[in-house]
């Protein structure tokens, strides 16, 4: 049997991963996730996943671990809390707050700055309804100011914008933290950074955007799942959203299958996103925000490691906390 397998695991990743473990390690790599891979058992001891793997129940018994090659571990708490097995369970340590924080103040700007319509109306070489806006002196809320927040108040401090955050911990010197709902009506911008709980589900959604002045950008490189695609639509059609910005979605899994496959979806959420997509006023990626070439060789250095320590003790650098 296998030691370990690797999936959600595109190219570069696989490479980079491949340069921290030993030679004779039985590792096995795809790109697929565990549904799309097809598998009905598991193929290995040390099961390694991102976020759009689903570790399937019956599979509980039949292995000894599992790794998600992400800070966020919601998925984990969830296979626990589903087979009632508290199997070892590992996450990494931040690898990518500054790649993270980056593509959000990125998404930022273009959005600002009508890029995508800017781009189309290239065709035309016509300047007409593409005037766009400056960040400075702006206001940027930052909901979440952990490891990628932190690293977007930075930046945006840098751009020289009014910068508030939102959180339960006060960590930064000089930053005034506001309650959600005050940092929204407050805000031209609003960065979701807010980690995937039962008490953040849905918390960034049409009755919080839609509070003080219209025309907000909104940007979430967090969990997909805070801000529900449908309302986000209501939203940017009623004018209180003015761009949105998306690196992670609702139903992550269902879409991304939907979009590599090519076949159709009877999933709203993943419908909406969709229709959204087409909008000027939209910027999605493929939840990529971390993926820099020093965020990447990070994370493969921090994914061996704890493969290495799993096989060799039992336990991650990193574990889960017990439910």
């Amino acid at each position: 049997m296998n030691k370990v397998i690797f999936y959600e695991a595109f190219d570069e990743e696989a490479s980079a991963i491949r340069k921290f473990l030993p030679g004779d390690l039985n590792a096995v790599f795809t790109w697929k996730t565990i549904q799309e891979q097809g598998d009905s058992s598991p193929p290995a001891e040390l099961i390694s996943v991102r976020t759009q793997s689903r570790v399937p129940k019956e599979w509980g018994k039949r292995i000894k671990g599992i790794l998600t090659r992400s800070r966020g571990y919601d998925h984990l708490t969830a296979f626990r809390r589903e087979t009632g097995l508290d199997i070892p369970c590992g996450f990494l340590d931040d690898y990518c707050g500054r790649a993270a924080a980056e593509q959000a103040v990125l998404m930022m700007m273009a959005l600002l700055r009508k890029l995508k319509k800017q781009a189309g109306n290239f065709r035309a070489f016509s300047r007409d309804g593409i005037t766009g806006a400056q960040c400075k002196g702006r206001r940027a809320f930052v909901a979440g100011v952990g490891h990628i927040g932190a690293e977007i108040v930075d930046i945006t401090k840098g751009l020289r914008m009014e910068v508030k955050g939102f959180d339960i911990e006060h960590k930064i010197k000089g930053l005034v933290y506001v309650p959600l709902a005050e940092g929204i009506a407050w805000a031209d911008v609003v960065f979701c950074a807010l980690p995937l709980t039962e008490a953040t589900r849905g918390m960034i959604g049409y009755e919080a955007l839609k509070q003080g002045s219209p025309g907000k950008i909104f940007v979430n490189v967090a969990r997909g799942e805070i801000s529900p695609a449908g309302e986000l639509k209501r939203l940017l059609e009623e004018g209180a959203v003015g761009g949105i910005g998306l690196d992670v979605f609702p139903e992550e899994s269902a879409l991304a299958h939907r979009l590599r496959a090519g076949t159709e979806s009877s999933n709203q959420e993943v419908k909406t996103v969709l229709e959204l997509a087409e909008r000027d006023e939209a910027l999605f990626t493929p939840h990529n925000a971390f993926n820099t070439q020093e965020a990447l060789e990070q994370k493969a250095a921090l994914s061996a490691q704890a493969v290495k320590q799993f096989l060799a003790r039992g336990t991650f650098p990193l574990a889960v906390p017990s439910l």
